[in-house]
């Protein structure tokens, strides 16, 4: 995956992605979420990503990362709500409702990464999980606006927040999907997926509008 001045480069029919863009990414299959996501969220040469993984174990993330790009798992900084810490670059909390010790957790790894690389990749996997756990899912809004979001402003960085509409998350996921939908700067939308490829909604993007079918 290369380094492009002024974005980030997918390697996808998405194409390059502007400093600073937050991609609201949704949908009802969490198998092509999660292969979207991690195409997105991999770090290139020259870069680190931040990932918040709800479901999975570090290791899991990293090797996520591995199958996109070689050598991108040891370009993150991971904070897992499974399993446990290791090293200096998988961190681990117990409880994906405690939303505090989650932003102190991440900003601890978006400095740590910083320190790395200039250019960061920031992504939640799945923040259908976090408001499932939330005794409110406006703790959830606040979390994404004064932790998350604001990362992107302040650094030279993307970020990616996936949703499984599908879940269980104690609301009208569609609502929430409409609420949180309104701070984020772009939505991709999984459409359809199969093995020739994997269609998507996109707005917010300046290089595509509308459906495209990804070669993932």
């Amino acid at each position: 995956m290369s380094v492009t001045p002024g974005g980030f480069d997918t390697g996808t029919e998405l194409g390059v992605i502007d400093d600073g863009t937050s991609i609201l990414l949704t949908g009802d299959d969490e198998s092509a979420l999660r292969e979207v996501f991690y195409r997105l969220v991999a770090a290139g040469d020259d870069e680190e990503s931040v990932v918040l993984a709800t479901n999975d174990r570090g290791r899991v993330v990293t090797r996520e990362l591995d199958g996109v790009a070689a050598g991108a798992g040891d370009r993150a900084c991971v904070l897992a709500c499974e399993g446990r810490a290791s090293g200096d670059r998988i961190a681990a909390v117990d409880d994906p409702g405690d939303l505090t010790t989650l932003g102190l957790e991440l900003s601890a790894l978006v400095a740590d990464a910083r320190q790395q690389a200039d250019r960061l990749r920031v992504g939640v996997f799945l923040c259908s999980s976090l408001c499932a756990a939330a005794d409110d899912t406006r703790s959830v809004y606040r979390f994404l606006n004064s932790n998350f979001l604001s990362h992107l402003r302040r650094n030279e960085a993307v970020g990616i927040c996936a949703i499984d509409t599908s879940a269980d998350i104690g609301a009208n996921v569609d609502s929430v999907v409409s609420g949180m939908e309104t701070s984020f700067g772009a939505r991709i939308d999984i459409v359809e997926s199969g093995p020739g490829g994997t269609t998507v909604a996109v707005s917010g993007l300046p290089s595509v509008d509308g459906e495209v079918e990804l070669s993932l």
